[in-house]
């Protein structure tokens, strides 16, 4: 923002707004239908903000408020947005033109309306054959010129000439100029200098471009790979430039021997942001992240959102405890994320080992992992396979300590199995005496992993032990899952499903489909514990009855995501199709679906888990039945978090209307809700009241002079010690009222012989009870009480007079 106060943050289809100083998300502008592509602030009025989206909008906010002021409907997709101070009524758009890879940089000018949604269809074209991307286009020297960037070449439109010149680089046919590709621009706010970034790692600087031929640039060469963004300060005297290096470049007085740097980002800094103060920087990081950073390079906060891993191998779980969503993050780390409030907790370290970031370097990747006993262990497994016979594998079990409010490292084990861990569970089971851990692996074998005293002395240390080996005809275990009192243990052997005792580790029985390896495995829950489910990869989805040991039903259905909610016997799985993704909710007793969504995401979903609601809702249509008790979160293959709402569309976006309308009630302060607490006082009487006698009380809103106190500007105003003893009493209410007869004589006589010196007091007593009779209407009349009236006459003798000299 303009004075660096706020900072914001294009999410998805609404723009956020964060505090710089305290990190928190202040509001949240909804209103947009599709993909925010674009914000700039309104060069005309620092307080509010311009947005566009791939809906065909232009948006303008009130960012303070949060508050749409109004919608320019253009009508085509808009892929970024550029504001200019000197062009008032016109913002710049790029658009799609018919071939899809082909762009236009157009000026849309903005029609002065007073309604809330008005067409701006007045569009007129800048420049052609331009990149989508919003870094590759810069306006410099207050406006004077725009420069965009695609492939090896440099196009500069010069608004006062109307002409377009343009400058080529080599191409890639020669190997030495190979990578010259353009990646970003960037235009020096006050002078004719333009910088541009590149693939190979340079920066160049152009200068005297006016003229095709008499053309400069030197070169700026700092970065191995290419230069993602670039940003000037704002009185131009440095050059801030990132990378895949995750360090912050600073070019003062764009020369290469003056330079600073901020090293050990975290991420690739994909965006350079300065605020107009000029006493911010801002980067954003390919790991979701957003750092601000003060004008001495020091970084002052982080805003994080969710970790964008180049995989996610864990899935998503729960944690008992903080009730956090827990998945992979950095390399080598767990992160825990809130739900709740959007933010990311914490990291865990899990490898404990410093990440090389080099192109083709085979890591060590973070495969599994598993909460159990209720939050207070944590199983993760480590494995780095550069070759098949050369396999690193590594079993850790994290402790959670009261003292220091984490997890602290109890037992490593070095490679628990010969080949790659297919799947860990704990027993949860809530009678369950003994911590109990089973991986299984592609070694055939299934172990069984217990908590045991450790060989100390004092009997004071513990650790993890393994108690059993299982397999069955030396197939692959690829699954296993404990049942709800952790009586059975279910383990897939390729296209076999064996149940074993959990008490003893005798195989009970096998179920046996023939149509494939088994993908996913799960028991029932509650009333429908008794049954088994498995999914395979031929796309059959079956029942086990483990009563009779038969198969209860199957159904054709290609799962790839079954979780199980642990607050009811519902079961949520995922298909996959030609069309997309379909969600199938259903309780194992019964075949019929409860819940068919069709094309929840055009994309495969990976992963999904069920979060338990603190407060159960209580929803009667059959639609929402199965979101009573928890809510379900599934991740696409692009990383994208979604869920469900029970809200319609037209519930979450306000109506613009709804939203710019003057409320003519008190707004919701304290003094709202002690008026609130009367209003419901007088309805409780009103509905006491058996005859139909007009019961007389206060209605604070409809009296004119309170009116007046609350939206009369504070500077013309009496004083307060004046004004308060008023204000409060007309807030009282009394418990009768008092007739005529019962006031007492004496007051009268005082209020006649005051009368009686002043005609002129009782003139303006009169005209302000004619007055408030008006403004009360016939319904409602509120007649002042003599104690007001006195009031009001000493209103009347202060001088006023020094007002009129404003």
């Amino acid at each position: 923002s303009f004075f660096s106060r706020y900072i914001f943050c294009v999410s998805g289809d609404f723009v956020k707004v964060y505090s710089t100083a305290t990190e928190e998300c202040v509001h949240i502008l909804h209103g947009h239908r599709n993909l925010v592509t674009g914000i700039q602030l309104n060069p005309n009025n620092h307080l509010q903000l311009y947005s566009c989206s791939l809906d065909g909008t232009i948006k303008l906010w009130d960012y303070i408020d949060g508050i749409l002021i109004k919608t320019f409907i253009v009508g085509c997709k808009l892929h970024a947005l550029f504001t200019v101070a000197q062009a008032e009524d016109s913002v710049f758009v790029t658009v799609n033109k018919e071939k899809p890879d082909i762009f236009q940089l157009v000026s849309v000018k903005l029609p002065k309306s007073s309604s809330q949604e008005v067409e701006a269809k007045e569009l007129s074209i800048v420049l052609d054959y331009i990149n989508q991307s919003p870094k590759c286009i810069a306006f410099g020297n207050e406006g004077v010129y725009v420069a965009a960037v695609r492939d090896f070449y440099l196009s500069v439109y010069f608004f006062k000439k109307k002409t377009t010149s343009r400058f080529t680089l080599s191409s890639s046919r020669n190997k030495k100029h190979a990578k010259n590709n353009f990646t970003c621009v960037a235009c020096h706010p006050k002078e004719d200098c333009i910088a541009s970034g590149h693939m190979d790692g340079k920066i160049r600087l152009w200068r005297n471009f006016y003229d095709e031929k008499k053309y400069t640039y030197t070169c700026l060469h700092w970065h191995h790979d290419m230069v993602m963004d670039l940003a000037f300060s704002v009185t131009g005297s440095s050059l801030l430039s990132g990378g895949h290096e995750s360090v912050l470049v600073e070019w003062r007085d764009a020369m290469e021997k003056n330079k600073e740097f901020l090293p050990r980002l975290g991420a690739t800094i994909e965006h350079i942001s300065v605020s107009p103060a000029g006493d911010l920087f801002c980067t954003s990081h390919s790991d979701n992240k957003i750092m601000i950073i003060h004008r001495n390079l020091e970084a002052s906060a982080v805003i994080q959102g969710l970790v964008k891993d180049r995989s996610i191998f864990t899935g998503l779980m729960i944690d008992p405890r903080t009730k956090a969503l827990v998945l992979n993050g950095k390399p080598g780390h767990l992160q825990f994320y809130s739900l709740q409030s959007d933010k990311q907790l914490y990291n865990l370290d899990i490898m404990q080992q410093e990440y090389i970031n080099d192109y083709g370097l085979i890591q060590i990747e973070l495969t599994k992992a598993a909460f159990g006993c209720f939050g207070n262990w944590l199983a993760t497994v480590e494995q780095r396979q550069e070759k098949e016979t050369e396999l690193e594998l590594q079993m850790k079990l994290w402790m959670y300590s009261k003292k220091t409010q984490g997890f602290i490292l109890n037992t490593k084990i070095h490679m628990p199995h010969e080949d790659c861990i297919t799947a860990l569970c704990f027993c949860n089971a809530e009678k369950s005496e003994q911590p109990t851990l089973v991986t299984a692996s592609k070694d055939s074998y299934f172990k069984v992993w217990i908590l045991t005293d450790d060989s100390d002395i004092y009997k004071k240390a513990v650790g993890w032990t393994c108690d059993f080996v299982g397999s069955y005809h030396k197939y692959q275990a690829t699954n296993c899952c404990f049942s709800e009192d952790g009586s059975l243990l279910a383990v897939s052997f390729e296209e076999i499903v064996t149940i074993w005792d959990s008490e003893t580790w005798e195989l009970k029985c096998t179920f046996c489909q023939r149509a494939g390896k088994i993908r996913h495995l799960c028991f029932g829950r509650l009333t429908c514990s008794k049954y088994l489910l498995g999914a395979t990869e031929n796309g059959i989805l079956s029942c086990w009855n483990l009563l009779s040991c038969a198969l209860e039903w199957s159904a054709k259905l290609n799962v790839r995501v079954m979780e199980p909610d642990p607050n009811s016997e519902n079961i949520a799985a995922i298909s996959q199709s030609s069309v997309g993704s379909d969600l199938f909710v259903f309780k194992p007793s019964e075949p019929r679906p409860l819940y068919i969504q069709k094309g929840i995401s055009r994309e495969e979903v990976q992963w999904g888990v069920f979060v338990p609601r603190d407060v159960p809702e209580s929803f009667t249509s059959e639609a929402y039945q199965w979101l009573n008790r928890s809510q379900f979160y599934f991740l696409t293959k692009s990383q994208s978090l979604l869920t469900f709402s029970t809200k319609s569309p037209e519930e979450k976006l306000t109506p613009t209307s709804k939203q710019l309308l003057a409320e003519e009630s008190l707004p919701t302060t304290p003094f709202y809700f002690i008026l609130g607490k009367h209003r419901q006082q007088q309805d409780e009487k009103l509905n006491e009241t058996l005859e139909n006698e007009l019961v007389q009380l206060p209605l604070t809103e409809n009296i004119p002079a309170i009116s007046e106190l609350l939206h009369t500007p504070a500077h013309v105003l009496p004083s307060a010690v004046f004004l308060c003893s008023m204000f409060v009493n007309s807030l009282l209410l009394s418990k009768e009222t008092k007739s005529a007869e019962e006031i007492p004589k004496d007051v009268d006589m005082e209020e006649e012989k005051e009368s009686e010196n002043s005609d002129e007091e009782n003139d303006f007593t009169e005209k302000i009870q004619d007055t408030n009779n008006k403004d009360l209407g016939e319904d409602i009349i509120h007649q002042l009480s003599k104690s007001e009236e006195k009031e009001l006459r000493k209103f009347r003798k202060i001088d006023y007079s020094w007002i009129a000299a404003l």
